[in-house]
């Protein structure tokens, strides 16, 4: 039996999803002082309509939202899900709780015998319905998603036996036995989810996980070679976006043609711009003539004036980029007015409303 034909076999008439997007994304600062990660435009659409529609494509209809900060942002944008297909509800926890108290503090609202939690900054390609699967038929209590990298080192490192049992769970380790680390995606049987403790913060990673291992419980590792990235940083959060206009990761949520750049409605683009590299134009964006944007991401009403270059960079809602500036490797906040014949370069972060005045910071010399 081929995956795909495994996928379509699969039940997932009694499996609820969790997404936890509860984090401050302090990596991405400035652009998540006004908007929460899973919200920033990612392809031009909020992060999590990817990874939703990804859900809703699986079959799997009934989402709880474990949120904290900015909570009210997401029912305002996704309300009750009906949109687009979904029934999401909605459960705050006032307090940081970690990974382990997030899933905890939604038990309330989960009525299926198994629970599909994500990560909400994780950006991934693989076959949800196959996760499930190996939950299923492995007779597993709790599942991971396993992706395979070749630096370990920074990540959840988790070795697996020759039937895919989960054998340790290795937070960050500088010497780990294995390639595999631990994907942010788990199945967990609801019984489970009842045994961590209630009204503290909790890691599934250093508590719930090692717990289950040192009591013999099972834990079963699902390995794949799908899409897997990490939102966290500017920098993987532009090749992430590059990567879905490209069509390098999947995403039901997004339609059409994929190649060089996406422009979304109501931008104008000028004579002679150049958009390579996976960028992205929001809606009501302006890019000036002879414009080159490779690989940039330009939130929505940004402008971006003549002659500038812009190099794996964010731009922030209604930023302004004056003439012949030149920004790589950037993050631009909300509003900020960049002047003519400046130069940003090698991780430069400008704060919201920030005005730099013409050639006011530069790295060479004037010609």
């Amino acid at each position: 039996m081929t995956s795909n034909e495994t996928s379509q076999t699969t039940s997932v008439d009694d499996v609820q999803a969790v997404i936890l997007v509860g984090g401050k994304g302090t990596r991405l600062r400035p652009l998540t002082l006004s908007a929460p990660k899973p919200m920033l435009p990612t392809a031009g659409l909020p992060f999590l309509t990817h990874l939703l529609a990804r859900i809703s494509a699986a079959g799997i209809t009934r989402i709880v939202l474990g949120t904290s900060f900015q909570s009210k942002v997401f029912e305002q944008h996704f309300g009750d899900g009906s949109k687009m297909g979904l029934s999401i509800t909605y459960v705050h926890e006032s307090e940081p709780l970690g990974t382990g108290g997030g899933i905890r503090n939604v038990l309330s609202e989960l009525t299926a015998e198994t629970v599909l939690v994500f990560n909400g900054d994780v950006l991934c390609g693989t076959d949800v319905r196959s996760i499930v699967e190996t939950h299923q038929t492995s007779g597993a209590e709790v599942t991971l998603h396993l992706v395979r990298v070749t630096d370990p080192r920074a990540f959840g490192c988790v070795p697996t036996d020759s039937e895919g049992r989960v054998t340790a769970f290795l937070e960050k380790t500088q010497d780990p036995p294995t390639d595999q680390i631990n994907a942010g995606c788990y199945v967990f049987n609801r019984s489970v989810i009842e045994t961590i403790p209630e009204g503290r913060s909790v890691s599934v990673e250093r508590e719930v996980f090692p717990g289950l291992l040192a009591e013999g419980r099972h834990v079963q590792g699902h390995v794949d070679s799908g899409y897997w990235r990490d939102m966290g940083t500017p920098e993987d959060f532009v090749r992430g976006s590059a990567d879905l206009v490209r069509g390098i990761a999947p995403s039901p949520a997004l339609h059409g043609h994929r190649g060089e750049f996406l422009v979304h409605d109501g931008a104008s683009v000028g004579p002679g711009a150049l958009l390579i590299g996976g960028t992205v134009v929001g809606r009501g964006a302006e890019i000036g003539a002879g414009a080159r944007l490779d690989g940039a991401v330009i939130f929505d009403g940004a402008v971006v004036e003549a002659g500038a270059v812009i190099e794996r960079t964010i731009v922030g809602f209604g930023a302004r980029i004056g003439p012949r500036a030149l920004i790589r490797d950037g993050v631009i906040g909300d509003g900020a007015d960049i002047g003519a014949r400046c130069e940003l370069l090698r991780g430069a972060r400008i704060w919201p409303g920030v005005k730099i005045p013409d050639g006011g910071i530069r790295f060479s010399t004037d010609v």
